[in-house]
């Protein structure tokens, strides 16, 4: 079984992934460092799905007694300003983390798009996220038809049952792709309402208006659809982002960011499924405004979280557990 699998938007120029959008394309490898091509080989998508299948059936079954214990098949969605380098080092250590090991949560697929890996990119990024979109849809929609067919299968034997649970990890413009992809799946599945296709959905540092999941907003049509397609919706969030407070000012649409604002409204009107962690505590004085964006990832303490929210843990055990205050900052008097 594959170690590694990535699903690539970008154009492969001169042997490299580039900052522009190609075909969609598949990957796998079994050792890294993941930034070095050599390491991935190039599958058909038949062969990837099959191998993919095939790895999640080797997940343990577990009873409905037993389910924060299931195995989950994650997919991660890296952000504005990652060249393909950055975002296969961030990936490879969010495995680390979270899916290798005894521990291991199951197994995590990079969703790979061609950001531009330069801050001044900032809007061809957004440009080529809500270009992206459409491929993640068809990756969504496909997932969405396998999973109905696991419940159909399951109804009647339910050894058949799928052994994992999906989830998805976005970060910052990563964000913004997800939402145009799900709301395009939402629509082209007929706007299912009683099935979730992501179990766990963890939006961190999202780059995206904080008010998305409120009926009146601009957005609130995606924001319906993202918040009817998943179980649960975990918002990581710190006022101290200086990326995306430099976001809102780019934007010049007038909302805020969800990813320093939090949200408009918590919990958002008939959206029970959507809650929130101010994560500004968790970073310490010496990590600054530039650096906390992409520090959920670098951090022990929120990625200790994000494995909490994936098993599933209630949000209120979370917060009695005291997983999700962090004490490192402000500093002490």
């Amino acid at each position: 079984m594959p170690n590694f699998w990535m699903i690539s938007d970008r154009a492969v120029k001169n042997g490299a992934p580039s900052g522009e959008l190609g075909p969609l394309t598949y990957w796998t490898a079994e050792t890294g460092p993941l930034d070095d091509l050599s390491k991935w080989n190039q599958a058909s998508r038949d062969d990837f799905k099959k191998a993919l299948v095939e790895a999640a059936d080797q997940f343990p079954q577990v009873s409905h007694a037993d389910n924060e214990e299931q195995s989950h098949v994650t997919f991660f969605v890296h952000g504005y300003n990652n060249s393909w380098q950055d975002a296969a080092r961030l990936y490879e250590k969010l495995c680390a983390d979270l899916f290798a090991g005894e521990e291991s949560m199951g197994l995590c697929i990079s969703y790979d798009w061609p950001s531009m890996g330069s801050v001044v990119d900032y809007l061809p990024d957004r440009e080529h996220a809500r270009e992206c979109a459409n491929d993640l849809t068809d990756v969504l929609s496909e997932l969405f038809d396998w999973l109905i067919g696991k419940q159909a299968a399951a109804a009647q034997n339910p050894a058949l049952a799928c052994k994992a649970k999906v989830s998805l990890i976005s970060h910052s413009m990563g964000n913004y792709l997800l939402q145009k992809a799900m709301a395009n799946a939402w629509k082209r599945k007929n706007q299912p309402m009683l099935v979730s296709l992501i179990n766990q959905l963890i939006m961190v540092a999202a780059d995206v208006d904080n008010d998305l999941f409120q009926p009146d907003s601009s957005d609130g049509q995606d924001g319906n659809a993202v918040a009817y397609l998943s179980y649960r919706i975990t918002a990581l969030y710190s006022g101290r982002d200086a990326v995306l407070g430099a976001s809102a000012g780019l934007k010049h649409f007038g909302a805020r960011r969800l990813g320093r604002s939090g949200l408009a409204i918590s919990p958002p009107t008939g959206k029970d499924n959507v809650w929130q962690v101010d994560c500004s505590g968790f970073f310490p004085e010496s990590v600054t405004g530039m650096a906390i964006h992409s520090a959920y990832f670098d951090t022990e303490a929120t990625v200790s979280l994000m494995g909490g929210i994936l098993t599933g843990i209630d949000r209120g055990v979370l917060e009695t557990l005291g997983k999700t205050n962090g004490n490192a900052w402000p500093p002490a008097a």
